[in-house]
């Protein structure tokens, strides 16, 4: 595996040593920090901690994963067990690999918005997307894990516990997956115009809205398949589908890591409008989604406007689409 991130920070510490591969070899364990401020972070540290997290995760499915035990959060998602645990995982191991880079988990209570505006990097966490899914035990869980530099994700690991594949990208260096040992596939979205007959559209079970049945009303006889948590973007980076519509509400340890595998794989993530803490349309996909504008992180408000992952489309689209949104605002 190849891939790492150099990266320099304003506030540094001490990190685990490793070092940065040439393309072909093993990408470099854990952190490395030069002087106060520099560092790397190396993919594979990643892709150890999602599996060390899969395996804790797989451990719990193992004994049989219903109701019991299972908690209410705020917003009334379930947490459970392998959650909390697989959360433990990560975070430790990215606070001995990287102390100075902070985290942002869905399971642990982010910093306030005057602590986290002034992050350069941050390392952001799902440890279990798509626990609703888990609880059905269908398999279609993920261990997501990203470095976010600014507002952009620019190394992410995603981890499917049940079928033991990984996918991981790192800014400028492709996207990959890994089925078994250490042998990695370069993973390229698929070609298409929206005007084709017959796209492959994946979409949420679960999440359905009337807006996402108007998005499909643009398209030619789409083909829809359904599936839980990021192996919707997965989808889309190995070219098994064309688009993915998510004009329901997600928070940003939902998507960070998967947006930079199908950035990386040729593909891009959208934004569609903003949306309220209920799933509320606050601006109309049809206005937004023209200007071309990818999501973005470490936002004041850590849920995700509404959004549309796309795979390769044909080139002059997207700049067609961008100047059209200009026209109509």
């Amino acid at each position: 595996m190849a891939g790492f991130v150099r990266a320099l920070c304003g506030a540094g510490g001490a990190a685990g040593a490793g070092g940065a591969p040439a393309p072909t070899a093993a990408a470099g364990e854990g952190a490395r920090v030069r002087g106060a401020v520099e560092f790397e972070v190396g993919a594979e540290l990643l892709v150890r901690l999602a599996r060390e997290a899969g395996e804790a995760i797989m451990e719990v499915y193992a004994r049989g994963a219903g109701g019991e035990g299972v908690e209410s959060k705020g917003d009334g998602s379930p947490l459970t067990e392998a959650d909390t645990r697989a959360n433990a995982v990560i975070c430790a191991g990215l606070a001995r690999a990287c102390p100075h880079v902070p985290i942002v988990s869905e399971e642990t209570r982010a910093a306030p918005w005057g602590v986290r505006r002034s992050y350069q990097y941050c390392f952001v966490v799902d440890p279990l997307d798509g626990t609703k899914e888990f609880l059905k035990r269908n398999g279609q869980f993920t261990v997501n894990i990203a470095l976010v530099r600014g507002t952009r994700a620019v190394l992410g690991v995603v981890h499917a516990p049940a079928s033991g594949e990984t996918w991981w990208a790192a800014e400028g260096q492709g996207a990959w997956r890994r089925r078994g040992g250490d042998q990695d596939e370069r993973l390229f979205c698929q070609d298409f115009s929206e005007a084709d007959e017959g796209l492959s559209v994946v979409g949420s079970a679960s999440h359905a809205s009337p807006a996402t049945a108007a998005f499909l009303e643009r398209l030619r006889e789409p083909k829809m398949t359904t599936m839980g948590s990021s192996l919707k973007f997965m989808l889309v980076a190995e070219g098994r589908a064309h688009i993915y519509p998510r004009l329901a509400p997600t928070c940003e340890w939902d998507t960070a890591a998967s947006q930079i595998v199908v950035e990386e794989a040729g593909g891009c993530v959208l934004q569609a409008g903003l949306c309220g803490p209920k799933g509320e349309a606050l601006e109309q996909w049809q206005d937004v989604l023209p200007q071309g504008r990818p999501v973005e992180y470490n936002k004041e408000n850590l849920l995700n406007p509404f959004f549309v992952v796309y795979g390769k489309r044909h080139a002059g689209e997207a700049e067609e689409s961008e100047q059209v949104g200009k026209a109509e605002t």
